[in-house]
C-alpha cells in the first residue's frame, strides 16, 4: 500500500495544466478557526500555496493559515520552555545518581525539544524542500474531482471515511487511505463508480522488507527489516493517481476525505518486494475517470487496466 507521497500542491500549476477551477469555499472551511477545532494536518507546500492570493476569499484563506502557525508557534515554544526545564532537571538527577529513569528522560526530553525546534523552523521558513509537498494518512491533499462537467480541485484527508461509517473506524480501520481493487466492489461499493477522483503525485513511499529488497532469504537469526523506498517516474512528471472520495458529516462535523486505489504492482515496485501499488491512469482517461457511469463499472476496470505507462526508479527515503 501506499502509505505517503509527494503531491502536487502549486494551485496555479494544477489550474493550468489541468483545466481545474480551485474551490476557495472548500479550502475557506477547511482552514477555518470553529469552536474547539484543531489545527487540521496540511502540508506545508498546501498552506504556502495561497501566498500571493489577490481575492478577497483567497486573502482570508492566507489570514486564517497565519493565524493557525501563531497559535502553533506559541505552543510550540512552550513546548521547547517546559522540556527544556524537563531536560534541565534529569541531567542534574543524572549527575547526582546515574538512573536509567534520569536517562530516559534525558532522551524523550531532548527529542520533544527537536521535534518542536524543526517544526519552528518550518514553520517561519520561506522557502519549500520536498518534505513540505509529503502527504501521510491524515494528512490533507488538493484531490481533482469534477462537479457537473467541471474539473474542481479541492482538499481532502488522505484516509477515507465512508458516508455511512462512524469516525471511530479512521482508528479501528487505519488502513482506509488505501482502497484495494479487489475491494471495491464490497467495502468501497458507494463510492467506486460514483465518486471518484486523482490526485497529483511527483514520487510515492513504500516500506519494503530489505531481505525481500536485497533478493535473498532472511539469515539464520536475522530478524527482518523495513525500509522505506521512494518511487519516482522516470523522466520526472506528473502522475494521476486514481482515488475515491467521500463526503461524511456527523456529529463531529463535515469532512471531505480520499483513498487512493491499489493493485498488483508493475515490475519496477513488484521486483523490490512489494505487493501492491497505487494505479496512475492515463490522462486521456481523466474526465471519464471522474465522471464514472456507475452502470459501467466495467469501463472503469478497463481504465485501471489500462494504466499510464511508467518507468519508476527507487531508492531509499532520506
Amino acid at each position: 500500500m501506499c502509505y505517503s507521497a509527494q503531491i502536487r500542491a502549486d494551485y496555479t500549476k494544477l489550474v493550468r495544466e489541468y483545466g481545474a477551477m480551485l474551490s476557495l469555499d472548500e479550502f475557506a472551511q477547511l482552514y477555518a478557526h470553529d469552536a474547539g477545532k484543531q489545527r487540521p494536518k496540511t502540508p506545508k507546500a498546501m498552506d504556502d500555496g495561497f501566498a500571493g492570493a489577490r481575492t478577497p476569499l483567497g486573502q482570508e484563506i492566507v489570514a486564517r493559515i497565519q493565524q493557525w502557525h501563531a497559535e502553533e508557534m506559541q505552543a510550540l515554544d512552550e513546548e521547547v520552555r517546559l522540556q527544556g526545564a524537563r531536560l534541565k532537571a534529569a541531567e542534574a538527577q543524572l549527575a547526582a545518581r546515574p538512573t536509567q529513569k534520569a536517562r530516559n528522560e534525558v532522551r524523550v526530553a531532548g527529542n520533544r525539544i527537536d521535534r518542536a525546534q524543526t517544526r519552528l523552523s518550518d514553520l517561519q521558513r520561506a522557502g519549500l524542500v520536498p518534505r513540505d509537498s509529503r502527504i501521510f494518512p491524515g494528512v490533507y491533499a488538493p484531490v481533482i474531482v469534477s462537479e457537473q462537467g467541471q474539473r474542481v480541485i479541492k482538499p481532502m484527508r488522505y484516509q477515507c471515511r465512508l458516508p455511512d461509517k462512524p469516525a471511530r473506524n479512521d482508528v479501528l480501520y487505519p488502513g482506509t487511505y488505501n482502497a484495494r481493487r479487489d475491494s471495491l466492489e464490497a467495502y468501497w461499493k458507494s463510492a467506486f463508480g460514483h465518486q471518484h477522483g486523482v490526485v497529483v503525485v511527483q514520487s510515492f513511499y513504500e516500506h519494503v522488507p530489505r531481505h525481500a529488497l536485497e533478493q535473498r532469504l532472511l539469515s539464520p537469526g536475522e530478524t527482518a527489516e523495513n525500509v522505506v523506498l521512494e518511487f519516482s517516474p522516470q523522466p520526472p512528471r506528473d502522475l494521476l493517481i486514481a482515488c475515491l472520495w467521500s463526503e461524511w458529516e456527523g456529529p463531529e462535523g463535515r469532512l471531505l476525505s480520499f483513498a487512493a486505489i491499489t493493485d498488483a504492482p508493475p515490475t519496477d515496485v513488484a521486483r523490490t518486494g512489494h505487493d501492491r501499488c497505487i494505479v496512475p491512469i492515463r490522462p486521456e482517461y481523466l474526465d471519464a475517470w471522474l465522471n464514472p457511469d456507475p452502470q459501467d463499472l466495467a469501463a472503469l476496470y478497463r481504465i485501471l487496466d489500462d494504466r499510464e505507462p511508467v518507468t519508476l526508479a527507487h531508492a531509499e527515503a532520506a
